[in-house]
C-alpha cells in the first residue's frame, strides 16, 4: 500500500469545496442557456448550506475540543482546524465569483426581456398592484415582533430568510426596530409584475415585502423604512438518546426536534446593513456562543431559490426537453416478470423511464402468484407510486416488508409518516439497523414457483431523482443473485449475524476486502502480461484504503479510468506514473450510478450498487454492489462508462492529460443513443 501524506491524500471536506466550484464554474459558462445557468447557482448556495449544517459542523465539534488526550486525538484537531482555514479561504473566494456570476446571469435574463426588478425600479401602477397583492395574499401571513421583544434564536428554523427593518418618523431618532420572516413556503421566492408588453418583469418577495412596509406597520405613523435580509445555518447533526426505553422511531423523532436547535455556525446578511444593526442581530442569533462564520453577501439570501425561477413561457431559456424512453427491452410486454425470467435487464434513468419500475410492482401486486415483496427505502416522493403500489399488494394478501430508512439525512420526518402510512396498511415496516444506515437499494420479488426475481439499484426507488439523477436499476432472476438479496434482507432483519453472500458484495460485511482484491488481481496481470486495467464511475472517492490501493495500483503500472462526480481525495502525483485518469461531469443530469469494471486478465468483471468509496459506505452501510452477467447489459456499462471519460464539453479533467479529440457530451450521446434504439423498435 501507498503511504497517504498531504502530498498524495486531498481531505476529503476540502475536495468538496473544489467539486462545489465545478457547479459555479458551470453557471458562469455563457453556451448554456440561461435559466440552466441561474439553477447551478441554486444548486450551488443549497449544496453550501448543508455543508455547512452537516460537514462544517463536525469540523467545527472536533477543533473546539480545548485539551485533546493522546496523540492521534491532537492530530485530528490539529487536522480539523487546518481544513477550517482552507474552506473558510476557498468559501471567501468563491463568494467573490458567486456574485459575479448572479450579476452575470441576471444580465443575461435581461438581453432575453426577462428583467429583474426592486422596489426602487416600480411606477406606480406596478405599486399599486403589489399593494393588492398583499391585501389578497400576504396579509397575515407576516407577523413582526418588535426587536426587544425578542430572546436568542433558540428555537427558530434557519432554513428561513429572516428581514429586520429600522423605522421612523421624518429620517429621525428613536428608531424602531422588528423582525419577521419572509412567507416563502406560502407565497413563493418570485413575483411577476405587470410590465411591458415586449418584456417580463420578476420581483424577489424580499422586495415585494419592502414595497409594502408602511401596510405591515400602518398604525405607528412612521414614514422612513429601511429592510436587510440575513439566514443563519445551524449545526444539523442529530442529538440520539441512547435511552433504551424508547423505541427507535420515537429517538428519530426527537432527533429532527433536537436539529432546530442546534448551534449557529454560519451567518450570512446583507453587506449594506449598518454595523449596529449587525450587532444586534449577532448577539441575539448567538448569545454566550462563538459563531464561526459571518458572511457579508449581497441584498438577497436563500439562493437556492433560484433553482425555482420561473421561466416566463420562454422555452429558450432552459434546455430542450429529453422525454423518458421506455427501454425497448420492457416495451409492449404482458408480463415483466416473465421478460425478467427470459433473461437480465436494466434500466438506466433518467434516459429510459422509471415507469417500467413502477409497472413491475403494479404487476406484482396483483399477480396471484407472487406471494411476497421486500424492498428498501431510503429516500420517496411526496406522492410516492412506489408506496402505492406496496400498499396494494399487502391489501391483496402478499406479504410486504420495507426496510425504510430514518435516518437519511434531512428526509427523516417524512419517512417517518411514510412509515406509519404503511403501517396502517398492514406492510411490515422495519426501521433499519440501529447503528447502520441502509442505504442499499434492493427490491425482492417471491413467487410462489420459487422462481424469485430482484431489483438491484444505484439509486433510490423515487421517482423524483429518477427523472434528475442518472442512476441504473438491474432486474434480475439469476439465482445465486436473488439469493443474495434475500439474504440482505435477513441480515438487515438480524443485524450482526454472520452471513455469507456468494455473489453479491455486502457492506459492511467484506465489500471493501473484496474490491482491495480486485485491484490486486489487476496488479497481478499486469505484471504476468495479462490484460489489466480498471474503469470505475462512483460518486465519491476518499476511503484512504481504497486511495493507497489506486495508488499501488497505477504505480505498477495499471491503467485506470475513474469517473468521480463529487468528493475525490486522489491527487496528481509521481504514484500514478501518468496511468490515471480522473474526470468529474456537471451537467443537465445528476450523475449518481455507480459501476465497476475490472480488466481481469482479459474477461472483464462489471458490478453496479449503491456504494461509493468512502468510509462511510465500506465501513458503516449496508451497501450492496452486484456482478452483471448479461451480456448485453455489460456492453452498456461499458458503453457509459467510456461515453463519460470521453466527455470533453461538460466533463472537467480532474487528473490526467486533455486528449485532442473533437467535442464530446457524455449524457447528450447517450441519449442520442437511447433514442435512436428506441425508434429502431
Amino acid at each position: 500500500m501507498v503511504k497517504l501524506t498531504k502530498r498524495n491524500y486531498l481531505e476529503r471536506d476540502v475536495s468538496w469545496m473544489y467539486f462545489n466550484h465545478r457547479i459555479l464554474e458551470e453557471a458562469m459558462r455563457e453556451d448554456i442557456p440561461v435559466l440552466e445557468r441561474m439553477s447551478f447557482l441554486g444548486i450551488y448556495s443549497s449544496n453550501l448550506d448543508e455543508f455547512f449544517r452537516v460537514r462544517i459542523a463536525n469540523l467545527v465539534r472536533i477543533a473546539s475540543i480545548e485539551s485533546p488526550e493522546g496523540k492521534e486525538f491532537k492530530l485530528e484537531v490539529e487536522r480539523a482546524k487546518e481544513q477550517l482555514k482552507v474552506i473558510n479561504k476557498l468559501n471567501a473566494d468563491y463568494s467573490l465569483e458567486y456574485s459575479n456570476a448572479v450579476d452575470s446571469v441576471t444580465n443575461a435574463l435581461a438581453k432575453q426581456g426577462v428583467n429583474i426588478i426592486s422596489e426602487r425600479d416600480i411606477d406606480e401602477a406596478q405599486r399599486e398592484f403589489i399593494h393588492d397583492l398583499y391585501r389578497k395574499k400576504i396579509l397575515g401571513r407576516i407577523s413582526p415582533i418588535w426587536f426587544e421583544n425578542i430572546g436568542h434564536f433558540e428555537k427558530d428554523a434557519d432554513d428561513r430568510i429572516y428581514m429586520i427593518v429600522k423605522m421612523s418618523k421624518e429620517n429621525s431618532k428613536p428608531y424602531k426596530y422588528a423582525l419577521f420572516n419572509l412567507p416563502v413556503e406560502e407565497i413563493g421566492r418570485w413575483v411577476s409584475v405587470p410590465s411591458k408588453a415586449d418584456s417580463k418583469a420578476i420581483m424577489y418577495l424580499d422586495d415585494v415585502i419592502r414595497v409594502c412596509l408602511p401596510l405591515i406597520f400602518p398604525s405607528l405613523a412612521l414614514d422612513t423604512f429601511e429592510a436587510w435580509t440575513f439566514k443563519f445555518t445551524r449545526d444539523a447533526e442529530m442529538e440520539i438518546d441512547n435511552d433504551l426505553r424508547e423505541g427507535f422511531l420515537q429517538k428519530i423523532q426527537k432527533g429532527v426536534k433536537s436539529r432546530k436547535v442546534g448551534q449557529p455556525l454560519r451567518l450570512v446578511y446583507d453587506k449594506s446593513m449598518p454595523e449596529g444593526v449587525f450587532r444586534r442581530i449577532k448577539s441575539k442569533l448567538v448569545g454566550n456562543s462563538k459563531l464561526d462564520t459571518a458572511v457579508a453577501g449581497g441584498r438577497y439570501q436563500n439562493h437556492k431559490d433560484l433553482m425555482s425561477f420561473p421561466d416566463c413561457g420562454i422555452k429558450s431559456l432552459r434546455y430542450p426537453q429529453w422525454p423518458s424512453v421506455i427501454s425497448d427491452e420492457l416495451k409492449n410486454r404482458e408480463s415483466l416478470i416473465k421478460a425478467i425470467r427470459e433473461k437480465d435487464r436494466f434500466i438506466h434513468v433518467p434516459y429510459h423511464s422509471f415507469d417500467s419500475y413502477i409497472s413491475l410492482l403494479n404487476e406484482a401486486a396483483i399477480d396471484t402468484k407472487v406471494k411476497s415483496i421486500k424492498t428498501t427505502l431510503y429516500r420517496l416522493a411526496k406522492d410516492s407510486k412506489v408506496i402505492r403500489a406496496l400498499i396494494c399488494a399487502a391489501q391483496n394478501g402478499k406479504k410486504v416488508t420495507v426496510i425504510i430508512e430514518l435516518l437519511a439525512r434531512f428526509d427523516e420526518a417524512p419517512n417517518i409518516s411514510w412509515a406509519k402510512t404503511m403501517q396502517d396498511a398492514g406492510i411490515n415496516v422495519i426501521f433499519g439497523v440501529e447503528g447502520l444506515k441502509v442505504h442499499s437499494k434492493i427490491t425482492h420479488i417471491g413467487l410462489a414457483s420459487g422462481q424469485d426475481i430482484a431489483v438491484i439499484s444505484t439509486g433510490n426507488f423515487h421517482e423524483g431523482n429518477a427523472s434528475r439523477y442518472t442512476d441504473i436499476l438491474l432486474m434480475t432472476a439469476n439465482m445465486n443473485v436473488v439469493h443474495d438479496v434475500e439474504r440482505v434482507f435477513k441480515f438487515i432483519e438480524k443485524p450482526y449475524s454472520l452471513v455469507k453472500f456468494k455473489e453479491l458484495l455486502v457492506s459492511p460485511n467484506d465489500m471493501k476486502k473484496k474490491l482491495l482484491a480486485l485491484i490486486d488481481n489487476e496488479i497481478k496481470n499486469h505484471l504476468s502480461g495479462k490484460p489489466a486495467w480498471i474503469k470505475v464511475k462512483v460518486n465519491h472517492i476518499t476511503d484512504k484504503d481504497m486511495v493507497s490501493k489506486v495508488y499501488e495500483a497505477t504505480k505498477a503500472g495499471v491503467k485506470i479510468g475513474a469517473l468521480v462526480r463529487g468528493n475525490c481525495s486522489l491527487i496528481e502525483n509521481e504514484d500514478c506514473e501518468g496511468n490515471l485518469k480522473v474526470v468529474g461531469i456537471i451537467d443537465r443530469y445528476l450523475e449518481h450510478s455507480r459501476i465497476l469494471i475490472f480488466a481481469n486478465g482479459g474477461e472483464p468483471l462489471y458490478f453496479l450498487g449503491s456504494a461509493d468509496w468512502m468510509p462511510r459506505n465500506l465501513d458503516c452501510r449496508v451497501e450492496v454492489v452486484t456482478p452483471v452477467y448479461d451480456r448485453d447489459i455489460q456492453q452498456e456499462l461499458q458503453r457509459i462508462v467510456d461515453f463519460g471519460l470521453k466527455d470533453n464539453t461538460h466533463g472537467r479533467l480532474v487528473i490526467g492529460s486533455k486528449d485532442e479529440l473533437a467535442e464530446f457530451r457524455s449524457q447528450e450521446e447517450l441519449y442520442k443513443y437511447y433514442a435512436d434504439e428506441n425508434k429502431q423498435q
